[in-house]
């Protein structure tokens, strides 16, 4: 049962008030793709609070509403632990400005989230699905490249399969991001974490199926990949969203029978196998600040079959 922090007298409902403005108060300090999940968090907890008739500056309705989620959803406990995050930051930045109590912050800090262990039966199993090269390779091959849009699926499984960028990343690509460097070339990106624009790998292949792509496109675009409108597929000069690079890339993994396969599963794709070379190389490819960032969630190492035979 959740605790009762609030009473429905007249002079306690005017007191209920919601969080201030995710765009008023983060605006500036964090990528779109992220402004949009803080966004989304939040209003899920505003909304919450005013069912339940709760303050929303009250830090008991925060631990309110993670027993809420943990009891009361089916939600995985890293999910719970990011939206408890996003009230949080929320909560100090706005008492940074002064918008709210500085109080608040304190106690808003001090609400614990939920432990991962007691709710690991709702983890997801195929939140990290490893590629193996030849499936990749294959993946890679599906798109028919005789049609408009197999050369541009084309590219851009092979751009995703080389480069390790995230979804977000390649559908903002623009032209002017390949740049040569030496016999190769290379693409300037800027993700979520980014403060400046960092190289990211491109293979030869990539690149050459790219030129491809764009040889052919009726439409010129600063954007390299490009959506298709109508029922007839008619070229735009649209980029296309983090949602199509999605579609595109879920479409593909069907047709091979490959199951779960997201995004960003190429991504450590990149990171897995540039690791088994060099770990180093790998945070590099991937832009990370930190090897161990790279070492646990993008090396997806397998068991090998038989690794015990002969052991004795």
């Amino acid at each position: 049962m959740l605790p009762v922090i609030h009473s429905h007298t007249e002079h306690e409902v005017m007191l209920i008030r919601s969080l201030p403005s995710v765009d008023d108060i983060l605006a500036g300090q964090l990528a779109p793709s992220s402004i949009a999940m803080y966004r989304r968090d939040v209003a899920a907890y505003n909304a919450w609070v005013k069912s339940e008739g709760i303050d929303a500056l009250n830090p008991r309705a925060l631990d309110a509403w993670r027993d809420h989620l943990a009891m009361h959803t089916d939600l995985s406990p890293n999910t719970i632990n990011r939206m408890l995050a996003a009230v949080k930051r929320l909560v100090r930045e706005a008492s940074r400005r002064k918008v709210i109590d500085a109080s608040l912050k304190v106690e808003f800090d001090q609400v614990p989230g939920v432990k991962v262990k007691s709710l690991k039966s709702r983890l997801k199993h195929h939140s990290r699905t490893r590629i193996a090269p030849d499936d990749m390779r294959r993946l890679c091959e599906t798109p028919d490249t005789r049609t408009l849009v197999g050369k541009r699926d084309a590219a851009l499984l092979a751009t995703l399969a080389s480069s390790g960028v995230r979804a977000s990343e390649l559908a903002t690509l623009t032209v002017g991001q390949i740049v040569k460097k030496g016999r190769g070339y290379q693409l300037q990106v800027c993700g979520k974490t980014d403060t400046e624009y960092r190289d990211a790998a491109l293979s030869r292949e990539a690149y050459d199926l790219i030129m491809q792509w764009i040889a052919a496109r009726p439409v010129m675009s600063q954007h390299v990949f490009t959506s298709f409108a109508g029922r007839g597929l008619r070229a735009t000069d649209q980029p296309l969203s983090e949602t199509g690079v999605w579609k595109i890339v879920t479409g593909y993994a069907e047709q091979c029978h490959l199951a779960h396969i997201k995004p960003h599963d190429f991504r450590r794709f990149v990171g897995t196998q540039l690791a088994a070379k060099d770990i180093r190389k790998a945070q590099v490819a991937l832009g990370h600040k930190s090897i161990e960032i790279t070492a646990r969630h993008y090396v997806l190492d397998e068991l090998e079959v038989g690794l015990t035979d002969h052991l004795y």
